[in-house]
């Protein structure tokens, strides 16, 4: 640790400087105890309750700026002080998890998980070879290639702890997209591709089957079935839901056994935003190709399809971009960069603006504000508010695909090129 010293050679003072330093130094360290562990943070739902910075720049408010190899649109998560992220090199051949030093932005491991002999051609733009986000629990870093592979990894030494390639499908040039999630002893998966679709349970500590349950929509066939979205867990009505989009419908499980508890039929194909729980209603969109907005009450039991959907919405609803809430507002952003903010209970329209760009990454709800990300290298600070409001806005010379994570007042975006660790 460098010592700074103050113009004084009383010994009082010189501690003062080391007591100093030392305070510094923890201050730029993840502060203990706050870790970020899966796609859209800890609650799954890209919020937080820290007030991350608010204006940045390539020379401005940036701690430390770190080159990435290869390409990858997976989020950061962090855990333990360290950022993880997956990234492909080789022109895809070469299938990597990464960790950077939350505090340096030093790259202190670069492991290579699965190598294949000939990469896939992609024909979506968007997507890549390195797309589904990281997630971790106490001992284990669960990385996703879709049906290239799942591995667990010690957080500490970096050592694979198991592989599973046992989860075959295929997305036909799309690129994985669906990410992983941990809840209690598994890890579990959306695995639906152009052939074969279902939802998949690994125990944490082997990396085994647990459970494998088939869609139960019979409108999900071949290429009509691919999808991409994250599930997420909630808790409603005295259980607790494993709440699962896919093609045509989106399905409750209980996430211990994969029983299917109620499900939703939906217009929509090649869903990719992760669900929203906010208000006592699940928020899903229906995918291509005219995304639409649906809340659903999930209390329900078998088909509720027209017994429990309270509200829709069609007007500019993403295909990629997952919406966020804060406080009675729902907020979304479609691909094309056109925003907008309902109200919760009854998808009431309050504004809609247009940002501009094109938007991948979802947005960011931290105490007050929305942060929208393009794929160009802006972005807007809103307030999140039922008036629109523009706080800031804010340039990096990389776009953004990957949605951001927050440690503190810290802010971790990752372009196509760089992680950035941002702080006021």
């Amino acid at each position: 640790m460098r010592r700074l010293f103050f113009n004084s050679p009383k010994s009082g003072h010189y501690h003062t400087a080391w007591l100093a330093a030392a305070w510094l130094a923890g201050a730029l360290a993840a502060p203990a105890g706050e870790n970020w562990p899966q796609f859209r943070g800890p609650t799954g739902q890209g919020e937080s309750t820290n007030r991350g910075p608010l204006t940045w720049g390539e020379t401005s408010h940036v701690r430390w700026k770190t080159a990435l190899p290869g390409r990858g649109h997976s989020s950061p998560i962090v855990w333990n002080g360290r950022v993880w992220l997956t990234t492909a090199t080789d022109s895809g051949r070469s299938l990597r998890a990464m960790a950077v030093d939350f505090d340096s932005g030093k790259i202190v491991r670069d492991l290579e998980l699965f190598h294949r002999a000939d990469a896939e051609p992609l024909v979506v733009v968007p997507n890549g070879y390195a797309s589904p986000t990281p997630a971790a629990a106490a001992g284990v870093i669960v990385t996703s290639f879709g049906p290239n592979g799942v591995a667990g990894l010690d957080p500490e030494s970096g050592r694979v702890l198991w592989r599973q390639t046992g989860l075959t499908y295929h997305h036909d040039g799309n690129g994985a997209g669906s990410s992983p999630i941990i809840h209690g002893a598994l890890a579990i998966l959306n695995c639906d591709g152009a052939d074969t679709h279902h939802v998949a349970a690994l125990r944490l500590a082997s990396g085994k089957v647990a459970w494998k349950i088939p869609r139960s929509s019979t409108a999900a066939v071949g290429a009509e079935g691919k999808s991409f979205s994250t599930p997420l867990v909630i808790r409603a009505a005295g259980r607790e839901l494993l709440v699962s989009p896919g093609a045509h419908r989106v399905s409750a499980y209980e996430p211990a056994t994969g029983r299917e508890v109620w499900f939703c039929d939906l217009p929509g194909v090649t869903i990719v935003p992760r669900p929203v729980f906010a208000g006592g209603l699940v928020f899903v969109c229906t995918g291509f190709p005219k995304a639409e907005l649906w809340a659903i009450r999930p209390d329900g039991t078998g088909d509720v399809t027209r017994s429990h959907v309270a509200w829709k919405y069609a007007r500019q609803v993403p295909h990629i971009a997952t919406p966020v809430a804060d406080g009675e507002n729902l907020f979304l952003v479609s691909d094309s960069g056109l925003a907008a903010c309902l109200e919760l209970n009854t998808g009431r329209e309050r504004w809609s603006e247009r940002l501009g760009g094109n938007h991948y990454a979802s947005p960011l709800a931290a105490a007050g504000r929305i942060y929208f990300f393009n794929a160009e290298g802006d972005t807007k600070v809103v307030a999140a508010d039922r008036k629109f409001s523009v706080l800031a806005t804010n340039r990096l010379e990389g776009g953004c695909y990957a949605s951001p994570a927050v440690i503190g007042g810290a802010l971790l975006l990752r372009t196509e090129t760089h992680l950035y660790r941002i702080e006021e």
